[in-house]
């Protein structure tokens, strides 16, 4: 019979784990939560002073049925539940449903599943720690709160089962503010200018950009200004007035975090965040590698810090040393500026060991957990190389008043790149300098490359932007990325299209009901504060009843003025023009999860609908019939001919029923602005109906 029972939060860990320690410990697996606030209403009340309500998790009655039958044979329990805050309240919650207070009862928690880590752990066991379950609880009740009391409103006001999050909906709006930026922005023309340059006795040219004019930096922005320059320099003699030999040094990348390698194998691996998470986990519960048996062979997958443990540290110094040699070994431990919203519980994601060489354990994973595997294994081993060194040139050449710049560097000491290059470091372009050149040189122009320019408008969000711009403004924590994101694309509020974010209509109906209503809740700055509360709970700084209590009145205040508002403007099913096929009445506009449709007013009777084409009063410049709203696969918005397919014209911005009165073309709204679609014309003015607005 086992006298020790440890309790986990996965089935697939237990037999990782019961591997490690024998036949006098009985592992067993709670499958995460096993209780949570009742789904049926909100779980807690002010005159109850906030005291939340718990019920057992729907279908988890016969996990907590065997578990108390262990519990009855065993001496000592230990509760081994994940080293974060919701791996604290889980083991607090066994507590309570399995009745454990008059019972030999130890907290444990480990950053790795590996034999040494779970042994290591069983000697030093703890108590729970009550603030970071204090912590726990306020973010469910925070976020209780704010789904409970404001999704029903967006049911009432939009028609269907919408809701909002305090993580999503600011998620939704960082989102939709950037679709507004790109909408509205217009692009500018620049020109830039390189010179083909031969150097004596060469036989390939060298490349060099125009960089000032009289020592002033200036721009052109026109064909014709690139004209008068290119006059400018015409007969000019191209001579040497400058040059400059330094060194550069690429810092060694940190170690993982969770957002940090979710951005990366987004770029690297071109996986969805879901997905780097779900493999993740699966690498830390343990994998079964030929020779070695059931390991976990990474670190726990879910944290802000990029702190390593002594033990690591020496032992990835100890390979490096051997594998590469001592002038490849960091000359101090990767660090990092100390960052208030940062949790240090734990250490970064790491290999639980820098022996296990990727290619060595290749045929023990699949694809994907190699791939993954070996991208945390080259990361955590560069963090603990040496720095790379670059020798660069910088040549001024001057032609008149003009100076142009040419600009190298080359690699004096790769240090980690040798072991690791990032995504985006992979696609830089190299420009090799001749080493003959010096001020005596004589250069021969060969020919001028005047190129012109659009400016860009800033990029389309991508899951890894996303992570990384939450994570910059402090809002979710490493355990939310993943989740927020899914949630919304779940929702349909935002949808993904070759990697790109866009925002849907029903996204952009909610986000603009939300700023209206609970701009305070979609607020980045009030969401990263909340974070910081949560923080000081987990902390014992601040008690967790005080954010609650501080946080409920204004968001009921927000609520019923919403309420009164929400009635007052309550709108009826519009009726359109089309009469139903099957009864003749006229059909109306409802809502679904795609977009508006077309449905029969005499349902559950006539159950006829049809796709509703929302016209916008401007004709086809292609066939000369009505442009229409219509979506995407995905529900993307666009505007398109209601004779598609047999007029492919569309037009991502909305196009406007006035003329371009220089050309006669269509012209879009772009912002405050209307732009002529025509390139050649680019004719744009302000936006009247939009500034008036």
């Amino acid at each position: 019979m086992a006298k020790y029972l440890v309790i986990v939060e996965s089935p697939a860990k237990v037999k990782t784990i019961k591997k490690f320690l024998g036949k006098n410990y009985e592992v067993m697996a709670s499958n995460g939560h096993v209780r949570d606030l009742p789904k049926s209403q909100l779980g807690f009340s002010p005159e109850n002073d906030f005291e939340p309500k718990y019920i057992t998790i729907r279908g988890k009655g016969e996990i907590l049925a065997k578990l108390r039958k262990e519990v009855k044979k065993a001496d000592k329990i230990y509760l081994a539940t994940d080293p974060d805050r919701e791996g604290e309240a889980i083991s607090w919650h066994l507590t309570k449903a399995l009745k454990l207070d008059d019972k030999d009862v130890s907290r444990i928690s480990f950053n790795e599943i590996t034999k040494t880590a779970v042994k290591a752990s069983l000697k030093t066991p703890r108590e729970i720690d009550m603030d970071l379950v204090d912590a726990q609880q306020a973010r469910r009740m925070l976020d209780r709160m704010v789904g409970y009391r404001i999704s029903p409103l967006l049911w009432a006001k939009v028609k269907r089962g919408l809701s909002a999050g305090r993580v999503q909906s600011v998620a939704l709006r960082i989102v939709c503010d950037r679709e507004e930026e790109i909408d509205a922005f217009i692009p500018e023309e620049y020109w830039s200018l390189e010179a083909s340059l031969l150097p004596e006795g060469e036989k390939k040219p060298i490349t060099a950009k125009l960089l000032d004019k009289g020592g002033e930096k200036f721009e052109i922005s026109s064909e014709e200004q690139m004209n008068q320059v290119l006059a400018e320099l015409k007969g000019k003699e191209f001579k040497v007035c400058d040059m400059k030999k330094g060194e550069r040094t690429k810092k060694a990348p940190l170690p993982f975090t969770t957002s940090t390698l979710q951005q990366e194998a987004s770029k690297a691996l071109n996986f969805p965040i879901s997905k780097t998470m779900r493999i993740a986990q699966q690498l830390y519960e343990g994998v079964d590698i030929k020779g070695q048996g059931t390991v976990g062979i990474i670190t726990y997958l879910r944290t802000d810090s990029v702190r390593i443990s002594e033990e690591a540290d020496e032992a990835a110094r100890a390979f490096i040393s051997e594998s590469y040699g001592e002038e490849y070994l960091s000359d101090g431990e990767g660090s990092k500026k100390s960052n208030a919203k940062i949790q240090d519980a734990h250490e970064a994601i790491r290999p639980t060991d820098i022996n296990r060489i990727p290619s060595e354990i290749k045929e023990s994973l699949s694809r994907d957990q190699f791939r993954l595997y070996q991208l945390i294994w080259k990361r955590f081993a560069a963090s603990r190389m040496a720095n790379a060194k670059y020798e660069t040139t910088t040549v001024n050449i001057a032609a008149g008043d003009y100076t142009f710049r040419v600009s190298t560097s080359k690699v004096a000491f790769d240090g980690f790149m040798l072991a690791y290059t990032e995504a985006d470091d992979e696609k830089q372009e190299k420009q090799v300098l001749l080493k003959s050149i010096d001020k005596d040189t004589k250069l021969t122009l060969e020919e001028f490359d005047p190129k012109q320019h659009f400016t860009q408008p800033p990029a389309h969000y991508t899951e890894a932007s996303l992570v990384k711009t939450l994570e910059e403004l402090g809002i979710g924590r490493p355990s939310t990325y993943s989740p927020t994101i899914t949630t919304i694309i779940a929702r349909r509020y935002i949808t993904k299209e070759n990697k790109n974010l866009y925002v849907t209509e029903l996204g952009e109906v909610v986000n603009g009901m939300m700023k209206k209503a609970f701009p305070s809740i979609v607020d980045t700055a009030f969401t990263a504060n909340m974070e910081y509360l949560l923080d000081r709970i987990g902390d014992g700084t601040v008690p967790w009843k005080t954010v609650i209590e501080n946080f409920y009145p204004d968001l009921e205040e927000a609520v019923t003025e919403a309420e009164k508002k929400l009635e007052a403007v309550k709108i009826a099913d519009e009726v359109s023009d089309v009469p139903c096929d099957l009864c003749g009445r006229m059909m109306v506009i409802k809502y679904g999860p795609h977009g508006k449709f077309l449905a029969c007013p005499g349902f559950p009777e006539c159950r006829n609908t049809k796709p509703y084409l929302e016209k916008i009063g401007v004709a086809c410049p292609k066939c000369g019939k009505e442009l229409v709203i219509r979506k995407t696969k995905k529900g993307r918005k666009y505007y398109g001919c209601e004779n598609n397919p047999e007029c492919d014209f569309m037009s991502w911005q909305k196009p406007s029923p006035e003329a371009c009165p220089e050309c006669g073309g269509l012209m879009v709204e772009k912002g405050s602005k209307l732009l002529c679609i025509n390139e050649e014309c680019g004719y744009v003015k302000i936006n009247k109906k939009q500034s008036q607005e």
